[in-house]
């Protein structure tokens, strides 16, 4: 493991920061430190319209672990809000929208509190990305800055998801699955895609949450793993490679890694990444249990079963709220 001395002062920097719970308490004592360990990596400046980008699949609550905890995305928008920025908190669901993961995780009123907004990443603007031209939200293009808050997950179709693919979601609406069919029967394509969009939003942070991750059928059916820790840093590569050490994947099985090395994006070497915070090695879990891998192309099929639950997801929801006001 590196340490943090003056040697270590080119290399990339990670932060490691345990923590046992989602209690509030524990929750903000783990997140400020990220921000202090971070300090000199974030460039957060007052009045900065801060997007912070959680993990928002699918409705499902905190329990769950499908979706980036509640009290880490509080936490974080209240050190957001403490630097004088401005955040709010976006995301383009691929089932339902972002109102229904709200309700689902119980965010809407602590967040009403903070005066933090919520927005769909919608409005989608065209960008040339790996070849092809790639509906992005302009409300993630707008924002000042990007705090991207992804949940550490075993992932079906690419081994595991930690820090790069969760900027996929501003890709707007049900382009996503689109983009799971016409890039997902190359590995390497769908991967430069994922590579490409995360260079163009460039975030100023990756922060992910992995106090309780998904471990086997992720990214949505998994089972709640507790690995007890937030990992953090400027590199979302170097992210990636301290969370295979976590739970002692190789590498070389995420494509996504791969692809990142191949495009001169972030340190995957561990010897040249900086850790500091809490010792990783004492919360490395060697019975996470990965996912059995399935193809990464979307069928037509279920492509279909997608939009139909979709369709499914916003009705019950609009019912729900027009019953609620009534």
């Amino acid at each position: 493991m590196t340490t943090n001395n003056s040697s270590d002062i080119s290399r990339p920097t990670v932060a490691v920061v345990a923590c046992s719970d989602y209690s509030t308490q524990n929750v903000e004592s783990a997140v400020q430190k990220q921000f202090a360990l971070l300090s000199k990596d974030i460039k957060i400046s007052k009045g900065d319209k801060v997007l912070l980008k959680p993990n928002f699949i699918v409705p499902k609550p905190a329990d769950q672990a499908a979706q980036t905890h509640p009290a880490v995305i509080l936490a974080v928008a209240k050190v957001v809000k403490e630097l004088g920025a401005k955040p709010f908190v976006g995301d383009s669901p691929a089932w339902g929208d972002i109102s229904n993961c709200i309700q689902a995780l119980e965010l809407e009123e602590p967040l009403k509190k903070l005066e933090v907004p919520i927005r769909q990443l919608d409005k989608p603007v065209n960008k040339k990305i790996a070849g092809s031209n790639i509906g992005i939200s302009s409300v993630a293009l707008k924002a000042d800055k990007i705090i991207n808050l992804p949940k550490f997950k075993a992932h079906q179709q690419l081994a595991a998801t930690f820090a790069i693919k969760n900027m996929f979601g501003c890709v707007a609406g049900k382009r996503k699955v689109y983009w799971h069919f016409a890039k997902g029967g190359s590995p390497d394509d769908f991967c430069s895609m994922l590579v490409g969009i995360y260079k163009l939003l460039d975030p100023v942070v990756t922060i992910i949450d992995g106090i309780v991750a998904m471990e086997g059928s992720g990214p949505i059916n998994g089972t709640p793993k507790n690995l007890g820790v937030l990992i953090g840093s400027s590199d979302p590569v170097a992210c990636e490679r301290v969370c295979c050490e976590l739970v002692k994947f190789n590498p070389n099985d995420l494509p996504v890694m791969t692809i990142a090395k191949r495009f001169g994006l972030g340190c995957g070497d561990l010897e040249q990444i900086n850790i500091v915070g809490d010792d990783h090695r004492k919360l490395v879990c060697s019975d996470f249990v990965p996912s059995k891998q399935t193809p990464l192309r979307f069928t037509f099929f279920r492509i279909c079963k997608s939009i139909i639950k979709q369709i499914c997801i916003l009705t019950k929801s609009a019912i729900s709220r027009r019953n609620h006001l009534n």
